[in-house]
């Protein structure tokens, strides 16, 4: 009997499919069975549904918030807002409608905010440079790999970062190494040797995959 993919997998889903058949990861981690399949399925739901009970009372909130509302007040449903976009990023099914909203409500929220700040020219350049600041971040959580590695409750364990990383797209490790800093990344580059020297059916694309690591923390 073949296995019901999701179109667009959550978290626990998608790690599934990472170890599956690859080399990379134990041995006794590779097979997906249809259990494990369903059962990482219904925990990705069971997050959704959660997600989008908090994100409604957010919006409910954020819409509700008086012209008058203190700074803090506007900073706080800002800032979780943000973590909502990263939430989002990381949930099964197709999300880009919620994304888009949040982004307009953070517009609005940032719009405010500006204005508070009237013709402070530091205060605007601050606000000038958070914004760039987070389209940044936003195209990054584009790619799911990073939303699972921002994931205060990541389905990728210490040890499973390097297997995972070394089994991602080109396109997908370049966003991720920008998450570490120079010394992490020199940490991975000496384990992920390692790694490919214990693993001699290791994939040609595990190899090049560190070679980019390698490039990422020279450059």
């Amino acid at each position: 009997m073949s296995l019901r993919y999701s179109q667009t997998p959550g978290k626990h889903e998608r790690h599934l499919i990472r170890k599956q058949d690859n080399p990379l990861f134990p041995e006794t981690e590779r097979t997906l069975k249809e259990s494990m399949l369903e059962e990482a399925q219904r925990l990705d739901h069971e997050e959704l549904v959660s997600f989008i009970t908090e994100f409604r009372a957010l919006v409910h909130e954020a819409v509700k918030l008086p012209s008058n509302a203190e700074s803090d007040k506007i900073l706080s449903i800002k800032e979780r807002l943000d973590q909502s976009y990263e939430q989002a990023a990381r949930m099964v099914d197709d999300q880009q409608e919620t994304k888009q909203a949040i982004e307009k409500l953070v517009a609005v929220i940032m719009q405010a905010v500006k204005k508070g700040a009237g013709s402070d020219k530091v205060a605007l350049q601050e606000l000038a440079q958070e914004a760039e600041a987070r389209t940044t971040h936003y195209a990054l959580l584009e790619y799911p790999l990073v939303a699972d590695l921002l994931d205060p409750n990541s389905v990728i364990s210490e040890i499973d970062l390097l297997p995972t990383l070394l089994s991602a797209t080109p396109d997908e490790l370049q966003a991720a190494c920008s998450l570490f800093d120079e010394a992490q990344l020199t940490a991975l580059l000496v384990n992920g040797e390692k790694l490919l020297k214990q693993t001699p059916d290791a994939p040609e694309a595990a190899h090049q995959r560190l070679q980019e690591i390698s490039r990422h923390r020279d450059n």
